[in-house]
């Protein structure tokens, strides 16, 4: 994650007074986390569903026994940016927002306003949707500067009195530790891996043998890596589908 934020300041021309490790850190956390996908198992279809996180939550709290071999919920690429938008909000974070890099399609925008120098616009590609394996976080492939504004995403989508099941919630964080130390590349290759797995064109074995075979090729490696991937495989073969 530091090197992450010194590339990301280094590439974008900011200081230590322009953006604060802390927020890049849950920016980037979140992103992984709720992206299709991601280790919060998440996974993408078409809903024709309005643009905000409602029917992901309604979904989240009905789910009393979460598997690594299945999705926690499904939902469209503006559900995802508007789930991820409303939890960096909650979290403290400004300002995220939707963007339509296409009429179907949606990601979310970072918007960060230095006290000195330009606005900057930090595309969050919450699906892989027009993009490839090589499209991470900031990715250059959309233009966030062909929407005129970006609207801070500031809708309120779930009380706070509202409670997740804590087996889900245990899952969440469980996942948070297995995964979120690894570096954006490996947290790439598991995304396709799991989302294979989700859309059945992976067998859970294989994908397992998949991320053994990664572990193997990365030797000494980064220690966060080789036991993210571990973990995948161990997931992959340990866990009962309900």
């Amino acid at each position: 994650m530091r090197l992450g934020f010194q590339s990301f300041v280094s590439a974008h021309k900011l200081s230590a007074e322009n953006v604060r490790y802390s927020d890049y850190v849950v920016v980037r956390l979140l992103f992984e986390a709720t992206r299709d996908a991601g280790f919060w198992n998440l996974h993408w279809a078409i809903t024709d569903q309005p643009p905000n996180s409602d029917r992901i939550w309604q979904q989240w709290k009905n789910l009393e026994s979460p598997s690594a071999l299945e999705s926690t919920a499904t939902a469209e690429c503006d559900e995802l940016s508007a789930l991820y938008a409303f939890l960096v909000e909650r979290s403290g974070v400004r300002s995220v927002g939707l963007f339509w890099p296409a009429p179907n399609h949606t990601v979310a925008v970072w918007v960060m306003r230095p006290a000195t120098g330009p606005v900057v616009r930090v595309v969050v590609p919450t699906s892989q949707i027009f993009l490839d394996e090589n499209d991470l976080f900031d990715t250059k492939k959309f233009n966030p500067w062909r929407q005129k504004t970006i609207y801070e995403y500031t809708r309120r989508d779930l009380p706070d009195s509202l409670e997740l099941p804590k087996p889900l919630l245990d899952f969440f964080l469980k996942q948070v530790d297995k995964y979120a130390g690894s570096s954006e590349v490996t947290l790439q290759q598991l995304r396709y891996l799991r989302e294979g797995v989700f859309s059945r064109a992976w067998t859970p074995e294989q994908a397992a043998r998949e991320a053994l075979k990664k572990r193997s090729a990365l030797g000494s490696g980064p220690s966060e890596d080789l036991a993210a991937l571990q973990s995948f495989a161990e997931d992959m073969r340990s866990w009962v589908p309900h």
